[in-house]
């Protein structure tokens, strides 16, 4: 059963969005925006907070979209597997891997909108997500075998603190992929490249309308070789 707030959430996403499908994920529907302005202020009014999060669950953002289509594309990635996925969002991820063939998936979201749209969402597309609103990040060990995230390295606090703790559970055996359209804070070394996708984007969310979108793995706790410095200066 929903608590009052929960309930209020829920109802709030459904008056402020409309199901559509993400450019790069045809078969999956969401509840989402059409116009970012409107709902930006929507969201402030509805708790009366002017601190209150952006919704930014209610856009499909081009990391997310990019990795949700490549664990469609490759499902023996999440296949049987327990899946996190950490930012969630509007669980596009989750919900991809859910169809991928995963075990189970968490999304890890503690805007309690984006908990409201996640459960509509997951069950828009007919998924099972298990919602997670607490504070994951530093948490170990982690129970996931799989561990995603779409489009989280845009401010750098968080994305210090993120990859620091990703790189901890990919130490620990857990595979780490990362969708993202050239953020400012994605790490810059120990990534390995998977795929790459051009990726639609609205202006009102970006400052071109295609992200040419990268999927990687996260090396775990990764160093420089020793002799970088040496070799550096012969280049």
């Amino acid at each position: 059963m929903c608590s009052d707030a929960s309930a209020a959430a829920i109802e709030f996403v459904r008056a402020n969005t409309a199901p559509g499908a993400p450019p790069l994920l045809p078969g999956i529907e969401l509840c989402l925006a059409s116009e970012v302005t409107p709902l930006w202020q929507a969201t402030e009014a509805a708790l009366d907070a002017a601190q209150l999060p952006p919704p930014y669950w209610a856009f499909a953002w081009a990391g997310g979209q990019a990795l949700a289509r490549y664990l469609l594309e490759h499902p023996e990635i999440v296949a049987g597997s327990d899946v996190l996925d950490v930012g969630a969002g509007s669980g596009l991820v989750a919900i991809a891997a859910m169809k991928a063939g995963a075990r189970s998936a968490t999304a890890a979201e503690i805007d309690p909108f984006a908990a409201a749209a996640i459960g509509l969402n997951a069950a828009r597309n007919g998924v099972a997500i298990t919602v997670e609103t607490g504070d994951l990040i530093g948490r170990i060990p982690a129970p996931w075998t799989i561990v995603l995230v779409g489009d989280m390295c845009y401010e750098r606090p968080l994305a210090e603190r993120l990859v620091a703790w990703l790189r901890a559970l990919a130490h620990n055996g857990a595979k780490v992929l990362l969708g993202d359209p050239g953020r400012a804070y994605l790490p810059k070394e120990g990534l390995a490249a998977l795929a790459r996708y051009d990726v639609p984007t609205p202006r009102e969310l970006e400052d071109r309308p295609m992200r040419e979108t990268m999927v990687w793995q996260l090396a775990p706790r990764w160093a420089p070789p020793r002799d970088a410095g040496r070799m550096a200066r012969y280049m």
